[in-house]
């Protein structure tokens, strides 16, 4: 068939990025073959030279009447990719020398023991520059270029200094670096307990970062800005955090006390506790009987890796080798959502009443005043209390509409619940109950090497792999 027919029988759509061919008959010439050699060929003719679909091509051939009314994609170009975003890289600050263990010894928190020291005037970070990403090609064979990644930037904390290109990083003084909430970068001077924190101690309260090297005995109070670090263990005791918490040994609250920091949380083993964290709660060991709150993970997955009883909240999800126990001690694992965003639904319900019912008030108020306006018999007081009301009720609406909004993106991170998991490597047991989002199962049954996701309204099982 001749290119003048084809013309007049093929309508070819092509993508706004030029990377996609759509083909649609506008006409189809019954006593004429339609040869996926000749369709090429029109394509090229018109500049398509790249990626065509030839399995597609062969099934407008077959049967071109199917394509009258709906399109076929004819050919596909290769996108060009976005290359690796910049990012902040932590200059080894380690002393290398002293660096020295014997090999049967296992380090799991060498931050801890060692601790990275860095003093005035030290690099301390530099910014990784963004990568080019790979070219592409357009359906007419021009290469399209790869796009720079996102340029990096440092979040200056406190005592730390950057050059003049904004690519380098120091520290202002003697101290030890700590990330605190929202990845701030910090250098801290250290305070330092060389024992136990108890009444020779007495409760420690830091504007930087604090080190143990002992134990936090029940009843006692630590608090840092910057990390706080306990080469030791945890008994009943208040730790708050404004970075991260690495315990060397576990933590065994009866019940009592809060460990708390606003980035991560280490730690052997945690029993009968309550523990939150703004971003990942990593145990080694086994979580046992106890109140765990991650703004990101819980990752139980060490030698044990074991969570029985109590309850393990996470926002992105759970990671453990045994979850529950052959006597069903009741045990649950929620994910899906920030714990700490779930604690502000609770709140922000009782804000949203409470407004609702001030601004009520006020309205009503308001409409007695109108009336009296509108017939002359508003006072001077009375002009002034409607005018104090009219300012009312905007901040109320303001309180209540911000109420709302912070609602409304609390509500769609429980709709967003797809990427959430709970990941069982070994054995889960009756007992547990699983929350993803809005949703709940209930596991009756012994099951092994098992990841639970949210799908199509229910929380299903898929091998774990």
């Amino acid at each position: 068939m001749d290119n003048q027919k084809l013309d007049s029988s093929i309508n070819l759509e092509v993508s706004s990025d030029k990377l996609t061919v759509w083909l649609s008959f506008k006409t189809i010439f019954d006593e004429e073959n339609y040869v996926p050699e000749e369709l090429e060929q029109f394509f090229q003719s018109k500049g398509i030279v790249q990626g065509l679909l030839h399995e597609n091509i062969s099934l407008v051939c077959n049967n071109p009447i199917l394509y009258m009314n709906k399109k076929i994609e004819i050919a596909k170009g290769i996108a060009a990719s976005r290359g690796d975003d910049g990012f902040v890289q932590f200059v080894d600050v380690k002393n290398k020398q002293s660096e020295q263990h014997s090999e049967r010894e296992v380090i799991d928190f060498k931050q801890v023991t060692q601790l990275d020291n860095v003093t005035r005037g030290q690099l301390i970070a530099q910014l990784a520059p963004p990568q080019i990403g790979k070219p592409g090609i357009n359906v007419y064979g021009e290469v399209i270029p790869g796009t720079l990644g996102k340029q990096a930037r440092f979040k200056v904390g406190k005592n730390v200094v950057v050059n003049a290109e904004g690519n380098s990083m120091y520290a202002a003084i003697d101290g030890l670096i700590s990330i605190t909430e929202n990845d701030k970068i910090n250098v801290f001077p250290v305070y330092e307990v060389k024992g136990d924190v108890d009444y020779r101690v007495g409760n420690v309260d830091f504007i930087g970062t604090v080190v143990i090297r002992g134990n936090v005995l029940t009843g006692f109070k630590v608090s840092a800005g910057g990390d706080i670090r306990i080469v030791g263990g945890v008994e009943g005791a208040d730790l708050v955090s404004g970075g991260s918490i690495e315990i060397t040994g576990g933590v065994m609250a009866s019940g009592k006390g809060l460990v708390q920091a606003a980035r991560d949380i280490k730690c052997s083993f945690i029993q009968d506790a309550n523990i939150v964290a703004g971003g990942d709660i990593t145990v080694n060991q086994s979580i046992l009987h106890s109140n765990v709150k991650a703004g990101k993970k819980v990752l139980c997955e060490g030698a044990k890796g074991l969570i029985v009883g109590g309850s393990i909240q996470a926002g992105d999800g759970v990671v453990a080798k045994t979850v529950g126990n052959a006597m069903s001690t009741a045990t649950t694992i929620e994910v899906g959502i920030n714990p700490m965003h779930r604690e502000q639904q609770s709140s922000l319900r009782s804000v949203i009443k409470e407004h609702s019912e001030n601004l009520d008030r006020t309205e009503k108020a308001l409409v007695i005043l109108d009336q009296m306006a509108s017939t002359g018999r508003l006072t001077a007081d009375r002009l002034a209390m409607r005018q104090k009301l009219m300012i009312t009720k905007k901040q109320t609406l303001d309180l209540l509409n911000e109420a709302k909004e912070q609602m409304m993106e609390i509500e769609k991170q429980l709709e967003d619940t797809e990427a959430a998991t709970v990941s069982v490597k070994n054995q889960i047991f009756g007992g547990v109950k699983i929350v993803i989002g809005r949703y709940t199962r209930y596991i009756k049954d012994t099951t092994s090497r098992m990841v639970f996701k949210y799908e199509n309204g229910e929380i299903v099982m898929m091998p774990y792999l």
